[in-house]
């Protein structure tokens, strides 16, 4: 029992964060390569193209007036229902996985029914794009209401970032044990997310080349697996508290007396 509540916590930790990398590595291919260059994952990016076509007068599509605001918008509509679930049940991240995979199906709908889409222009393009803008501002909502302990799922660079700290740190190794072993548990999480989102980018490109809109699929599936992964993290992570309400991941020694 011990070992398989182990196992659990274990797949309850990274396996979740991993997919939902993998998805928005995925999601983000969808932007770039159908839609001339949407970044649908990183807000950032659009806020450049946003600021550079106004300042240069090159304004060339419409989603980058768009793009933000629905983000916003997005991100301002979620922590509200979010609270509602939240006290209605205990199905708060279920429902807010649910919520982040439909937007994704329907932009699947859209690009199978209506695409390709040689103008990114065009009504039904601008919406299949902002339908997965809206995806990734419920995956970057869900990262910080309901995954506080998983490092972010869609930000590349704050994760990239904090994976060169925590390996620079164990290759000093001459801090604190349990310092140490909290960037140890930290970095192997990061790097699953880092290669995650790289593989979600690379194998979405080769469907796109051979499939074109029907490699929608891939990210609809992925979504569509987190929401039973996000039970089985919550398992993992109600198997790793201390009978005192402290977790294994703030407290390494609490996991060291409980199997003593």
């Amino acid at each position: 029992m011990a070992t398989r509540s182990r196992l659990t916590g274990l797949r309850g930790s990274w396996l979740l964060p991993a997919v939902l990398s993998t998805t928005a590595g995925a999601v983000d291919v969808i932007g770039f390569l159908t839609l001339e260059g949407l970044f649908t994952a990183h807000i950032s990016g659009n806020l450049c193209v946003l600021a550079a076509h106004h300042i240069t007068g090159g304004f060339s599509h419409v989603w980058p007036l768009l793009s933000v605001p629905v983000f916003i918008a997005v991100l301002g509509v979620v922590p509200l229902a979010f609270s509602r679930v939240e006290k209605a049940s205990d199905g708060s991240r279920r429902a807010l996985l649910a919520l982040h995979a439909a937007p994704l199906t329907a932009c699947l709908g859209l690009g199978v029914g209506f695409g390709p889409f040689t103008d990114a222009d065009r009504p039904m393009a601008v919406l299949m794009g902002m339908l997965a803008v809206a995806a990734m501002a419920t995956q970057n909502a869900l990262g910080a209401l309901a995954l506080k302990d998983a490092p972010p799922t869609a930000v590349m660079t704050t994760n990239i970032t904090q994976l060169t700290i925590d390996l620079a740190t164990l290759a000093r190794g001459r801090d604190d044990p349990d310092k140490l072993a909290q960037a140890r548990r930290r970095a192997s999480m990061t790097c699953l997310c880092v290669v995650g989102f790289v593989c979600g980018c690379a194998v979405r490109a080769v469907l796109e080349v051979y499939f074109g809109l029907w490699a929608l699929d891939l990210p609809v599936i992925f979504a569509a697996v987190t929401v039973p992964l996000g039970e089985l993290r919550s398992d993992g992570e109600a198997s790793l508290e201390c009978k005192n309400g402290e977790s294994y991941d703030d407290q390494p020694t609490c996991a060291q007396a409980s199997q003593n």
